[in-house]
């Protein structure tokens, strides 16, 4: 896929505009009051290229561990996502990437943390490197199937600003806003600033054709008034392969 993708570091939270092949394992620590969430898993899994522009993900459910007595723990919802790299081109044709993204929640057979119906959430994902950074952004929408009175619906919109630093290493900074409707926070504006770090280990002679592992490790920190969490750390270790 060098052939036809730029090479930035995937983003911690949004979805990257290119498609690719990784192994995520990731935790999330989160500050829901009352609730002091462990999430494992953290919502990631595995995903592979079936086509030079179709990339197929698995997301197995997150378990939370709630830390509470009132709260039970159980896990989230699985889920599935299709990509189609819909134009890109890599350092020397333009450097940017343009992929249509559909996530699929599906609906949960046990107790558990997360939506309470099956859910989709479709969006665009596009991103542009200029030297030695790069600009990436998403625009969706979370879209229930059911229950849409005690969950409501809303449009995501992410922006992330990226540098390469060192040769393994990357920075960036993410905006995560969400703009509620319907549901009990209908009318309602969450934004959260993320910042992360990226830490890359491959082989001396490394090519694109060889596996690499990456951690990295950001903290989502709640910066508007309204907010359905406070903070979350999230921590991954990713296989590239």
């Amino acid at each position: 896929m060098t052939k036809f993708q730029p090479t930035w570091m995937g983003p911690l939270i949004q979805s990257d505009a290119r498609i690719g092949q990784t192994l995520k394992l990731a935790i999330g620590n989160l500050d829901f009051p009352p609730l002091q969430s462990t999430i494992y898993g953290n919502n990631k899994g595995v995903s592979v290229i079936v086509d030079h522009r179709f990339q197929l993900e698995v997301d197995p459910p997150a378990y939370f561990r709630n830390h509470s007595s009132t709260h039970k723990d159980g896990f989230g919802n699985l889920g599935t996502v299709v990509k189609w790299r819909m134009a890109s081109g890599n350092a020397d044709h333009g450097n940017f990437a343009v992929t249509a993204v559909m996530y699929h929640g599906y609906a949960p057979r046990t107790y558990q943390n997360q939506l309470l119906s099956s859910y989709y959430v479709p969006s665009i994902a596009a991103g542009k490197g200029v030297g030695h950074f790069a600009f990436l952004t998403t625009v969706g929408g979370l879209l229930p199937t059911a229950k849409i009175a005690q969950q409501g619906r809303a449009i995501d919109w992410n922006f992330t600003a990226q540098v390469h630093a060192r040769p393994h290493v990357w920075f960036d900074v993410e905006n995560n806003a969400s703009f509620f409707l319907a549901g009990p926070f209908d009318g309602k504006m969450q934004n959260l600033m993320t910042p992360a770090a990226f830490y890359m280990v491959r082989r001396k002679g490394w090519k694109p054709e060889h596996a690499a592992v990456v951690f990295d490790c950001g903290m989502q920190i709640a910066t508007s008034s309204f907010h359905v969490y406070n903070h979350n750390l999230v921590s991954e270790m990713r296989i590239l392969f």
